[in-house]
């Protein structure tokens, strides 16, 4: 029996994909202002990049107000948000793709000209970023980040409720699943992390403690969807915005452990040599594979991205340790990646100046190879 290729088919939860080629959760700033719902742009945006049988995961969207810490970027916490996200699900159910929507809070990664009211940023601890890392604000000024504040534990509470009613709104907006943002250092891995959790509740200091959060808010988008419809996604080896736990491996083996029990969609790992959270290009030499090395813990299906090639992509997937590979870069540039990839056909540069903010150019001006056979 031949091993699977990027081009077999895959079932991930109750839906069968045509091909293992995913569509990496995306920020690209381009919501509607000030209401901060997918607009005419944004559908035309993920149509372009639809494929039958393909899955999609859109970019992250924050479950409440205060889980902002960029301009621009979609919500899913209001009716004119859920509106703009099911015209961008009906565009690709149109095309016969599937598509999931990550939910995601950035803790600490924020400032307070994004916050309501102003005020502070909140977080597991009152741990800021450190000064190697910038913020940007509201108006784009570039500043060191603030001192968070640190949340109680009532307020935990009610972030696992913001995160149950999102999922709500994900379903509510035609989604097919939802998948929870644990990675790049934002509020799930603050919570996990120990250098961003100091705390001394049943929130912090243990292993099993630091975990619950990310538990909570996964049984939370469960309770909604089912868990056959809600995957997860970790960054184990990241560094992004001031993240990175000494050794991973304890911690993130038991966070692989106990999401395993769940009977997720998948998993989904983002590979350490790609670890930049889009602001530079970052490519580490000589580092640990999650995939291969979690893999192991985990028995359902695997999604993994961090700068494949279609060659890297192919190894991944015959070798079997991962079921499926999410593009980022090289999808917004490629709308028609998969065809690209399966026929060998030249990639398009993407141009890194215009992955945020702005309108059409460098968003919904690239090319398919078709077009480009005819220019």
């Amino acid at each position: 029996m031949n091993p699977p290729s990027l081009f077999s088919p895959l079932k991930i939860g109750p839906y069968q994909l045509k091909h293992r080629v995913v569509m990496a959760p995306l920020t690209r700033m381009r919501a509607a202002k000030p209401s901060l719902a997918p607009r005419p742009l944004n559908v035309e945006y993920y149509a372009q990049r639809a494929t039958p049988g393909g899955l999609i995961i859109a970019e992250a969207s924050p479950v409440a107000a205060n889980g902002f810490g960029s301009p621009g970027v979609p919500g899913i916490y209001s009716e004119a948000q859920i509106a703009g996200w099911r015209e961008v699900v009906d565009a690709v159910h149109a095309k016969g793709g599937f598509i999931f929507l990550q939910l995601w809070h950035v803790g600490r990664v924020s400032h307070s000209s994004f916050q309501p009211g102003g005020v502070l940023p909140v977080a597991p601890s009152a741990v800021p970023i450190s000064s190697e890392f910038k913020a940007m604000t509201a108006d784009g000024k570039v500043v060191d980040y603030e001192t968070p504040r640190a949340l109680e534990a009532g307020e935990i509470l009610l972030l696992v409720e913001s995160y149950r009613e999102a999922a709500r709104n994900a379903l509510a907006a035609g989604f097919d699943g939802v998948e929870i943002h644990g990675a790049n250092g934002y509020l799930v891995e603050q919570f996990l992390q120990s250098r961003s959790n100091l705390r001394t509740d049943q929130y912090g200091g243990s292993i099993e403690n630091r975990v619950r959060f990310l538990m909570e808010v996964t049984q939370a988008a469960i309770d909604v969807w089912g868990a056959n419809r809600v995957g997860v996604r970790l960054s184990p080896y990241g560094i992004a915005n001031g993240s990175g736990e000494a050794d991973p491996m304890p911690l993130y083996s038991h966070a692989v452990k106990s999401l395993d029990k769940l009977g997720l969609a998948y998993l989904h790992f983002i590979e350490p040599r790609s670890s930049g959270a889009g602001r530079a290009e970052v490519n580490w030499q000589n580092v640990p594979s999650a995939m291969v090395l979690y893999r192991p813990l985990w028995s359902g299906v695997l999604l993994t991205a961090g700068g494949f090639s279609g060659d890297a992509a192919q190894a991944a997937i015959a070798e079997g340790h991962a079921d499926a590979i999410a593009f980022g870069r090289i999808f917004i540039s490629n709308p028609d990646l998969p065809q690209r990839l399966q026929h060998g056909h030249e990639l398009t540069p993407y141009n890194r100046a215009t992955f945020y903010g702005g309108e059409e150019k460098g968003y919904t001006d690239y090319p398919v190879h078709d077009e480009m056979a005819q220019a």
